[in-house]
């Protein structure tokens, strides 16, 4: 039977492969790791792996062969007489790919060894001595092949105990984001009544992530980003409503897509349940609170197209430098904390880490079930509205971004520093009823407290709410695409005191903020997002016509 096995050598690749197999149920398991990765790849793509090969004890047990195979009886007589081949969990033998010489030098090494097993058993007449000789002709001929696969895989256990032994090893993972945006205002007028200009603009926004781990449990995240699509508060509707995103900042008509530091944080954690988030430089809240917005709290790359329906804009009231935690009660549990500073770095009066405008939070999150969440928020902040990181609410509700930066709405004050302070509290859900059904709500009650007099604008107080209702459908026509309807109120003034009810009055109507969107995946790596957003009484106003803007959004990610 070993002459068929020479002649088969000499003619089979089927039967090459087979004694390769074997390998990996013989004392060369380390040895066929390393042939998977540098020799088996390049000719299989399923490569051999010692998990997903099994044992058999009878050539029928593998459905691809047949008695009519010219290479039945070798394969025959290695299983039923050796036992040193083994077939694929489907029971499959997979005869016809090819293979190296070094695979069939760890297969014969394998027959071998079973051959030692049956010598060393005393059944030494169950081998002839004929077949003896021809194995011995083979492994001299095979030696240099079985003495060079022993190097490669003493090197590599000297490489991998080096590994094992390090305590500090650095890794960093590149990514990437492009998103390019086409958006256009069909119609509408502004937040003083004027008609909105009907221009289409294209612009984008490019991240490039640097993500670095020393532990393997903490995270370095050093961000680059440049953007070329100013916000439509800038320049066309002159209210924080309606703005996306992927944009820039409210009132904002400097993006050049110069290219800056974005996000800079370290993240590691200290015990098994509590998580450290150190911000460097534009720290947000997601960093280390859940927004409890799923599939619609994209960050702008995907999900919602807009601030306000990316999340409650209550988290938008800090950003910019300092500490956040992240506690991990229990499975059921959460509790999260932190501070950040918008001028940190600042050494001027009224800037740096404490002095200058901040934001505190605290929520409590709860998740009774996998399908179901619940977050209650608090937030206190100093001298930051909700454009500090964001862009949504009317500019009433902005009162110190309006002051400095918008010219036309409280013109007797444009150009004040008035001081403020203000308490947030918020309420939010999610429940997934189906994997293709999820629905968000929110709830946010602000209250904003001038702290100085500034001529005619006394000391005071702003009462802003703010709610919205979010439907998500996961998988939405194709895996891995989703449909999103976003209807709410962004912030808005509901009522003041009796010192600001002359200055700044109340906002005189209510604004329904309604935005749909289909992202469709058209693969890992691209998606393209249609969707439009109409507002009613624009800044809320209901002597402003309806705005409604388009836009098309492609995201790219790699």
């Amino acid at each position: 039977m070993l002459k068929l096995i020479k002649n088969s050598f000499l003619l089979s690749p089927a039967l090459l492969a087979a004694i390769a197999i074997s390998s990996v149920s013989a004392q060369e398991k380390t040895a066929a790791s390393v042939l998977d990765i540098s020799e088996v790849a390049q000719f299989e793509a399923e490569p051999i792996t010692e998990d997903g090969l099994e044992q058999v004890t009878s050539v029928a047990q593998l459905t691809d062969v047949r008695p009519t195979d010219w290479a039945f009886q070798a394969l025959q007589s290695l299983v039923e007489r050796y036992g040193c081949i083994v077939g694929y969990p489907d029971k499959t033998f997979r005869g016809n790919r090819a293979l190296t010489r070094y695979e069939f030098a760890a297969g014969l090494n394998a027959c071998l060894d079973k051959i030692q097993e049956l010598i060393a058993a005393a059944t030494a007449d169950f081998v002839k001595k004929e077949d003896l000789e021809i194995v011995k002709k083979l492994q001299e001929e095979f030696a240099a092949e079985l003495s060079a696969l022993r190097g490669r895989v003493e090197g590599l256990e000297v490489r991998t105990a080096t590994l094992e032994k390090q305590q500090f090893s650095t890794t960093t993972k590149i990514s990437g984001e492009v998103v390019f945006g086409v958006v256009s205002a069909f119609t509408g007028q502004d937040a003083i009544g004027r008609d909105i200009p009907r221009t289409t603009i294209v612009g984008n926004r490019v991240r490039l992530d640097f993500d670095t781990t020393f532990t393997g449990a903490d995270l370095l995240r050093t961000r680059l980003q440049a953007t070329s699509l100013n916000a439509l508060s800038g320049a066309s509707t002159f209210t924080p409503e309606g703005d996306l995103r992927f944009a820039g900042a409210a009132f904002d008509n400097d993006n050049n897509n110069s290219v800056g530091i974005d996000a800079l944080l370290y993240q590691f954690p200290v015990g098994e349940k509590l998580t450290v988030v150190l911000e460097a430089n534009a720290g947000a809240i997601d960093d280390f609170t859940d927004t409890i917005n799923p599939f619609l709290d994209g960050d702008g790359g995907i999900g919602a197209l807009t601030q306000f329906g990316t999340r409650n804009p209550i988290y938008y009231l800090l950003n910019g430098t300092g500490i956040g935690l992240q506690y991990q009660l229990n499975d059921f549990i959460e509790i999260s904390a932190g501070y950040l500073a918008n001028d940190a770095s600042s050494p001027s009066q009224g800037g740096g880490l404490f002095n200058g405008p901040y934001g505190a939070i605290a929520q409590l999150t709860l998740r009774p079930s996998e399908q179901f969440t619940v977050g209650l928020t608090y937030i206190h902040a100093y001298n930051t509205d909700f454009t500090a990181n964001g862009s949504t609410g009317s500019n009433r509700a902005n009162l110190r971004s309006t002051l400095a930066n918008n010219p036309l709405l409280l013109d007797p004050f444009t150009g004040l520093d008035i001081p403020t302070s203000s308490n947030a509290y918020g309420a939010g859900a999610s429940f997934q009823f189906s994997p293709k059904f999820v629905i968000n709500g929110s709830v946010g009650y602000t209250k904003t407290r001038t702290l100085a007099t500034r001529g005619l604008l006394p000391r005071g107080d702003i009462d802003i709410w703010n709610w919205a209702v979010g439907l998500a459908f996961p998988d939405l026509l194709k895996d891995g695409s989703v449909g999103g309807i976003i209807v709410g109120m962004e912030p808005r003034v509901s009522g003041v005191s009796s010192g600001l009810r002359a200055a700044i009055g109340r906002d005189p109507s209510t604004s329904i903020h309604v935005e749909a969107f289909y992202q469709y995946r058209v693969n890992d790596n691209i998606s393209i997002t249609p969707g439009v957003v109409w507002l009613t009484a624009p800044d809320h106003n209901e002597r402003n016509q309806d705005v409604v803007i388009g836009t098309v959004r492609t995201t790219f990610t790699f």
